[in-house]
């Protein structure tokens, strides 16, 4: 027997979007068995990386701040069937930790970040991809709440990264790799019918039943596999 090739997943959307809140009510509904996640945000590029450049000089929402090269050989290992050590990344430091975390295959692979369908060669790994599609005030207010209470950050910086680069690589990078999405999610994490919908298609996908959000779920997904 051999396992087939898992279901990969991609969430995108602007920072603060409601990515995460997205990517925890599916999962609350799958068996923890089933399914792996990937933030991009694990692939920052170390501070070391930058050439000597402090982290205000650094623009994070670039696309070059990240390794998508790694992420992308990460995926195809999993389709593989192989298993990864993903990177561990301090938020605080803006550095990679020594330790990774390793991750074995599973049937569904989710992977999300503000610039997953930026990169083509990511995208083409994708059987499914949702863009969270939320105002950018409210992005914008949870941006500030995440990073002081999360990260350690003072208001200015925050405000003033948000001028300097979150605002104008969204404008460049995020909103128009949209066109990509198979399915958009308006007004972010908050949208149940939407996510009661991708939910109903993962299951299907995975052959599992499917009880909905807010309802207790009596089966677990299992594995597919071909004999």
């Amino acid at each position: 027997m051999k396992n087939i090739q898992p279901i990969i997943l991609g969430i995108a959307g602007g920072s603060a979007s409601g990515k995460t809140t997205v990517t925890n009510t599916i999962v609350d509904h799958l068996d923890p068995s089933t399914f792996s996640v990937f933030s991009h945000d694990s692939y920052y590029k170390d501070l070391n990386a930058f050439n000597g450049q402090k982290p205000e000089e650094i623009n994070f929402d670039h696309p070059n701040a990240l390794d998508t090269e790694l992420l992308i050989e990460h995926v195809k290992s999993l389709k593989q069937g192989k298993s990864v050590d993903k990177p561990c990344y301090d938020f605080k430091s803006f550095r990679r930790l020594e330790i990774t975390e390793k991750v074995n295959p599973h049937p569904l692979v989710i992977v999300e970040g503000i610039l997953i369908f930026s990169s083509e060669a990511l995208r083409e790994l994708m059987d499914i991809k949702i863009f969270v599609d939320t105002d950018a005030d409210e992005r914008l207010m949870r941006r500030i709440r995440r990073d002081t209470l999360d990260r350690g950050r003072d208001l200015e910086s925050i405000l003033d990264r948000y001028t300097q680069s979150v605002k104008p690589m969204h404008m460049r990078f995020v909103e128009p790799s949209k066109r990509w999405a198979d399915v958009i999610i308006p007004r972010g994490g908050g949208n149940f019918v939407a996510i009661d919908m991708m939910l109903s298609r993962i299951h299907k996908m995975l052959e599992a039943p499917y009880e909905g959000p807010g309802r207790r779920r009596s089966d677990k997904i299992l594995r597919k596999v071909i004999v």
